[in-house]
This record gives C-alpha cells, sequence and structure tokens, in this order.
C-alpha cells in the first residue's frame, strides 16, 4: 500500500453493486471513502453500512476538491459527461479511474478534454454480480477475480502503478494491461456475447414453467440473463462493431455443430467437445 501513501482520500461517483464493493472494501482498509450519488437513498444506506465515510447527492467543488484519487463507476455516457461538467472541480494532481466496460469510445474522449494537471488511467474490474444497486455490493466478489488496466500514451508509469496497486488491494488476482483496442476485443467475446447468448436463449421460449424442470446446466448458463437493460443496451451500443464480429464468430460456430448434427457427422461434434473440453481446462487451474 505504500503507494497509496498520498491517496489516502479515495471519491466514488456512482455507488452501484461494483462502486459500493469499491467503498466497502477501502473503507475496511482504513482509507477515508466518500460518495457522490443521484439518491439520498443510496447514500443513506451506504452510510448506515458503514460504506464511506460520508457522501453528497450535489456535485460541488468543496467536496469534490478534497480527493486525491477518483474512481468513476457511472455509465460511460454519464461518465464522460461528468468530466466535461465538473472536472474542473477535481483537486490539482488528482488522479482519476473508472470501472467502465467499454473503453475505445470512452477514453479518448475523456483523456482529450482532461485538464493537463490530472491524469485518467482507464481500469476494468472483471467481476459483478447479475443485481445491480448499491444494496448487492460485495467486496469478496473481487477475490481471485481479473482486472484490466488500459493505460494510453498519455499516462505516466507513476499513474499506472498506482491503479495497479488499487486492484491489488482491491483483491483482484491477475491484473493485465491491454490496449483499449484489446480490451474491447476481448470484452465483447468474454463478456458481451455471453450475455447476448444468455438473454437469447432465455427468450427462446417461454419460462413460467421452466425452473421446474431444469438442471444445474441450464441455471448456470443463464445466470447473468437476469439483466440491467439500460446498462447492458448501452454497452452493447459503444462497442456494436466490436460485439457484432464475436457475434458472427458464434453463429458460425453454431451452425457448423448443427450441420455436423443434422447431417450425423458425429465425427465433427465429437472434435469440437474435444477441443471445447480442453480449452476450459484452463479456466480450472
Amino acid at each position: 500500500m505504500t503507494g497509496f501513501i498520498n491517496y489516502h482520500k479515495v471519491l466514488i461517483v456512482g455507488l452501484g453493486m461494483i462502486g459500493g464493493s469499491y467503498a466497502e472494501k477501502l473503507s475496511s482498509l482504513g482509507f477515508e471513502v466518500g460518495a457522490l450519488v443521484r439518491r439520498q437513498e443510496t447514500l443513506d444506506y451506504a452510510l448506515a453500512h458503514g460504506m464511506i465515510a460520508h457522501g453528497h447527492v450535489e456535485v460541488t467543488r468543496e467536496y469534490v476538491s478534497q480527493f486525491d484519487l477518483v474512481v468513476f463507476a457511472l455509465y460511460p455516457h454519464a461518465f464522460v459527461e461528468w468530466i466535461r461538467r465538473y472536472q474542473d472541480y477535481l483537486k490539482e494532481g488528482a488522479v482519476i479511474t473508472d470501472v467502465t466496460g467499454v473503453k475505445r469510445s470512452i477514453v479518448p474522449a475523456v483523456q482529450d478534454m482532461l485538464r493537463p494537471d490530472l491524469e485518467f488511467v482507464p481500469a476494468h474490474p472483471m467481476a459483478g454480480r447479475e443485481r445491480s444497486g448499491v444494496e448487492y455490493s460485495d467486496s469478496r466478489v473481487f477475490n481471485g477475480a481479473n482486472f484490466i488496466i488500459t493505460p494510453t500514451d498519455r499516462n505516466t508509469p507513476e499513474g499506472i502503478e498506482l491503479v495497479r496497486t488499487l486492484g491489488c488491494i482491491l483483491g483482484f488476482r491477475h491484473i493485465a494491461v491491454l490496449s483499449v483496442e484489446e480490451h474491447d476485443e476481448m470484452i465483447g467475446f468474454l463478456s458481451q456475447l455471453t450475455h447476448c447468448i444468455a438473454v437469447a436463449l432465455m427468450d427462446c421460449k417461454a419460462s413460467e414453467h421452466l425452473a421446474e424442470y431444469t438442471g444445474d446446466s441450464f441455471r448456470d448458463l443463464t445466470r447473468i440473463a437476469r439483466i440491467n437493460e439500460n446498462m447492458w443496451t448501452e454497452l452493447f451500443m459503444e462497442n456494436r462493431d466490436e460485439l457484432l464480429a464475436q457475434m458472427d464468430l458464434f453463429v458460425d460456430k453454431f451452425s457448423q455443430l448443427r450441420e455436423a448434427l443434422a447431417g450425423g457427422d458425429t465425427d465433427t461434434m465429437k472434435e469440437m467437445m474435444r477441443l471445447s473440453s480442453y480449452r476450459r481446462s484452463f479456466f480450472d487451474k
């Protein structure tokens, strides 16, 4: 935690599940955590559960200028708009980071408009739950999870190391550094495509009685189908071209499996299953 000596006061902008989990963990480690939220009920919940030391529902220069490190846990468009409207309130020399699930459309927009004395180090915690809201915060979701940093040539080694340290103290197991393009390609496949598949699968059949017959396979595969439609629609649209490419990749492979089944090509089916089992084995190590 030596890299955090000068960053003891942390502001979380947006206390949903991820922002709340950041706040919970950092407060438990002794950081002075503040919050900006839209709803008084959210603020009251976070205060009552010891997740933050203080917070506001209004953005003021007096409050925002206190903080050394600012974490934005907002929808992409809201993050960009906040910087456009309020960046002058930020403390000189402050470092900001985010939890946003898309980068290519966000990082240049923020860094292009940012004051020269501020540094934005983009990051994406690869953890979460299918439910949203501060009441579902739980910093244990970070334990053993992956954390991605997407720096650009505008970032300093010190800023990148600070956010790497943040990932470490939050409990993430593996911290990777990717370009914004690499991030969006990988997220398009690993996260957004899987949510598309889960949504499409649940939309296939009326579900009133499916729960009475299902086994673990269907339940596990569709866990993420209980989805925040506003957030995920925005994430899909922000990464549309990449997500469409990943959807096409999946459709091609699904069609290959269907054609093998229709044609009685058991060799192809078995080969696809062997490859699937081999690749899945890397996730169990």
